[in-house]
């Protein structure tokens, strides 16, 4: 039977480019990994090797770095719009754009206090930590006419010590866990929202307040959610932000469940008050969901989140 081509992309993956932005003594840093696809007429690439309409994967990699210079980076979703417009506008085969951006945080280390022997040490504004293990990620993908930025983040490691109780579920004769009335409720975030900006035309948000805000209502739903279910305070996490941020139409979250087990304590003579836990990395629960502003339709791919 005759084969044909099905979808196709290409570009350079994973361009770790950092920008020093030196404002006087003090610095700033953004940390990127950059991964520019692009697809459009490649059929005669593929079908007799012609390179015409090949733009090489090394030139998106310097694309990546001068624009780090050209134009700064101010977020990474507004990295991200900068080189998807670039590369559709000015290669006319290139009809599609997708440029996914992980960022890495880093804050700045606090210098010693007015004794210190080191001359200068409350003045120094150049030093950094990297921020945690959380990652800041962003999707831009533009097709010449509309834009579409799906933003979030991944190794958010969050815990409830309390607040928390899994029972009244199905048992069958596979069944071993006991019901929980007081238990902790840990997981590793990993989260995607989409904008409803999908056009020049309309205003663009401020997408280093959107990203700080967006985090901020999900940690506070998680915080205060008296949680009967993982399903449940995912809920809670997505319309918080959705109620909050009129710029997100809809968010993915995929969140494993960290289980921490009570540690038998009885065959040493001690008692444990919900005191002692063993946590366990794996086998773990892994619920997932999608969150939706009422009236608007799924987008994210429910694949997006998937570990």
């Amino acid at each position: 039977m005759p084969t044909i081509l099905g979808q196709n992309q290409y570009g350079k993956a994973e361009n770790r480019v950092v920008k020093i932005t030196r404002d006087g003594d003090t610095h700033h840093i953004k940390d990127l990994n950059v991964s520019v696809a692009l697809s459009g007429e490649m059929d005669d690439v593929h079908y007799s090797g012609s390179n015409a309409h090949v733009l090489p994967t090394d030139t998106t990699k310097n694309t990546v770095f001068a624009f780090a210079k050209e134009y700064g980076i101010e977020s990474a979703e507004q990295f991200g719009i900068h080189l998807a417009r670039h590369f559709v506008t000015s290669q006319e085969p290139i009809k599609t754009a997708r440029i996914r951006i992980e960022e890495y945080a880093w804050e700045r280390i606090a210098t010693s206090d007015a004794n210190s022997r080191f001359i200068g040490s409350d003045e120094v504004k150049h030093s950094f930590v990297r921020k945690n293990q959380e990652i800041r990620t962003a999707q831009i993908t533009f097709d010449g006419e509309k834009w579409q930025v799906i933003s979030g983040l991944k190794d958010l490691t969050v815990m409830n010590s309390t607040n928390s109780e899994f029972w009244g579920y199905v048992k069958d004769k596979y069944t071993t866990l006991k019901e929980a009335y007081d238990r902790i409720l840990a997981t590793d975030v990993s989260a995607r929202w989409r904008y409803n900006w999908t056009s020049d035309e309309q205003r663009m948000p401020n997408w280093e307040k959107s990203y700080e805000q967006a985090r901020k209502h999900m940690l506070h739903a998680f915080a205060e959610t008296y949680s009967l279910s993982l399903q449940q305070t995912l809920y809670q996490m997505g319309s918080r932000i959705i109620n909050n941020r009129s710029e997100i139409d809809e968010i993915r979250f995929s969140l494993p469940n960290n289980h921490h087990f009570l540690v038998d304590l009885e065959p040493f003579g001690l008692k444990n008050d919900n005191e002692v836990y063993f946590a366990a990395d794996r086998p773990y629960g892994l619920i997932e969901g999608t969150v939706l502003r009422d009236g608007v339709e799924p987008q994210i791919p429910v694949d997006m989140t998937n570990l």
